[in-house]
């Protein structure tokens, strides 16, 4: 790839296009542009995972979302993947037992993406007091693959974003609504769910993007401060399991998971309301921001 860090933007022409910003780190970007002094260097292609040819150096005018939800095939998540966020692994592993096997997969449809500062509408079905965020990190999927090894996975990334998987905790547990099996794919599926950070960055900056800091903020305060090397399954990992079997396409977006510090873990949950401000930070990715809008 000609590029480590890559935006779609609006240049000084109007035009929209995608690029390579001139930054140290993907969390400059928004500081730059709020400033007036983001530039980047043109790329051009019919997508922004197919071959991009490096143009002039042009002034970004607006930020736009990276991902748009007909780039993306499916979204593939990770449940259970941080180690003090799984209260049964982390009995395991203090019983010196071992922990489970495989990762726990699930899908959101490509109708969640949402865009980095975007309201988040909240259907009224969600509505019910037990609405939920989760700071996640996200990969993206560059060439598509089946049977992946591990040994391989990296080159099959495009890159890493930051991403909250919202979540509807009642339709998710709650034997009434769920069921007696936890329906993890309804209660996180509805539209806009999953906003998305808007600067791929490439495993050539993060590698496998173990040891970064994931912090979630809600109405500014913080929720969720983690290391992403306390995840059970690693990024390799990850990718060559979902890919068993199964062709990731490129576009897959793969979520993977969330650490400690959701409302539902709470001994009085904090869950989010009507107006509620949900803010997801990873070191050198960037974040998402989004208000949650009840329908």
């Amino acid at each position: 790839m000609s590029w480590t860090r890559l935006i779609r933007f609006v240049d000084d022409a109007g035009r929209e296009t995608f690029g390579g910003p001139e930054v140290d780190s993907a969390e400059q970007v928004r500081e730059l542009l709020a400033e007036g002094n983001l530039y980047a260097t043109e790329l051009q292609g019919a997508s922004l995972l197919g071959p991009l040819t490096k143009g002039s150096r042009v002034h970004v005018q607006e930020l736009l979302d990276l991902l748009k939800p007909s780039d993306i095939p499916i979204i593939r998540c990770i449940g259970l993947n941080y180690i003090k966020h799984n209260k049964l692994l982390t009995l395991i592993q203090e019983g010196g037992r071992t922990p489970p096997p495989y990762p726990s997969v699930f899908i959101k449809p490509s109708t969640s993406v949402a865009g980095y500062a975007e309201d988040v509408p909240i259907p009224r079905i969600a509505q019910d007091g037990t609405l939920d965020y989760e700071g996640e990190l996200a990969v993206v999927i560059g060439k598509a693959g089946k049977d992946i090894s591990k040994a391989d996975a990296l080159s099959h990334m495009a890159g890493f974003l930051a991403a909250n998987d919202v979540s509807a905790r009642t339709w998710q547990r709650d034997p009434r609504k769920a069921g007696g099996v936890p329906q993890w794919c309804f209660s996180k599926g509805f539209d806009k769910f999953a906003p998305l950070s808007p600067v791929l960055v490439s495993p050539r900056v993060v590698g496998d993007a173990s040891g970064l800091t994931l912090q979630t903020f809600v109405n500014g305060e913080e929720r969720q401060n983690t290391s992403t090397s306390d995840l059970l399954f690693g990024i390799p990992d990850i990718v060559a399991f979902c890919s068993q079997g199964t062709t990731l396409e490129a576009g897959t977006v793969i979520l993977t998971g969330t650490p400690s510090g959701v409302a539902m873990g709470m001994k009085e949950p904090k869950y989010l309301n009507d107006g509620d401000v949900v803010e997801v930070r990873i070191s050198q990715l960037g974040g998402v921001r989004n208000k949650m809008a009840f329908e």
